[in-house]
């Protein structure tokens, strides 16, 4: 069978409040989790990277491979993303030097050109449009640069306006609830403003996950990333297994 039209099934999850709370989820435990690779465990953010980002190529290759909808594959390929975008975008603002604002140019024209390129070639960017193999391919790399580009967004808020992680968290929350509004009470593109919360639930997720584990000098509550990611982690299976988790059907 064609590699293009190998499923006519949906493998991602239907948009539903239960995937934003899990997605935000998922979010804060990739900065926990890959602060505690990088810094905790001193590996360095370089290294950091080509451990997570191995997690992601096997993972979405499962992925991909699967024949239908599977939550818990679905969302550990989420996590790796989330990890792996931590600490890229960490090795590209810091050990690289390109600093929070060059790194969200990049990552933000990295991300416009993979969804530019997604149109041009299958003609939708909606979730409900992803039923072959290629569309999950353009999928997956629009939400690792999403990922990537969240975690340096976060890390400018946080750091370079002032704001700390705590307000940085409320501004990101409060853009949220503007694209929330939007979708319900505008007649703006759905598929839009669903990339549009869907790359903005990234830093929220990158500056509450920050907050929870930077020193209080920083202004952080200096919790054990270990211990916060571990809780993380439990919260995020516990949802899964309770919450309705069914393939998407709709549009996004």
């Amino acid at each position: 069978m064609d590699d293009d039209i190998q499923s006519t099934l949906s493998k991602v999850p239907e948009v539903t409040l239960a995937f934003w709370f899990v997605k935000i989820l998922a979010t804060t435990l990739g900065e926990t989790g890959g602060d505690a690779v990088t810094m905790s465990m001193n590996l360095g953010y370089l290294v950091g990277t080509a451990i997570f980002a191995s997690v992601f190529v096997v993972a979405v290759g499962v992925q991909v491979a699967a024949k239908r909808f599977h939550p818990f594959l679905y969302w550990a390929v989420i996590v790796a993303t989330t990890t792996a975008g931590t600490t890229l975008a960490d090795f590209l603002d810091r050990s690289l030097g390109i600093g929070y604002v060059g790194g969200t140019t990049i990552l933000l024209a990295l991300l416009l050109a993979t969804l530019g390129l997604w149109y041009r070639t299958l003609g939708s960017v909606s979730v409900s449009s992803i039923r072959s193999s290629r569309a999950e391919a353009f999928y997956w790399a629009t939400i690792m640069f999403s990922q990537t580009l969240g975690t340096a967004l976060g890390d400018w808020m946080a750091d370079t306006t002032g704001l700390g992680y705590e307000r940085g968290a409320l501004v990101f929350a409060a853009a949220l609830a503007l694209v929330a509004a939007a979708y319900y009470f505008s007649k703006l593109s759905h598929t839009l403003l669903f990339w549009a919360a869907f790359i903005l639930t990234r830093p929220l997720g990158a500056t509450v996950g920050d907050f929870l584990d930077k020193p209080l000098a920083n202004g952080g509550l200096a919790m054990s990333r270990y211990v916060a990611s571990a809780v993380l982690a439990v919260v995020i299976v516990g949802c899964v297994v309770l919450l309705p988790q069914r393939a998407e059907k709709g549009s996004a």
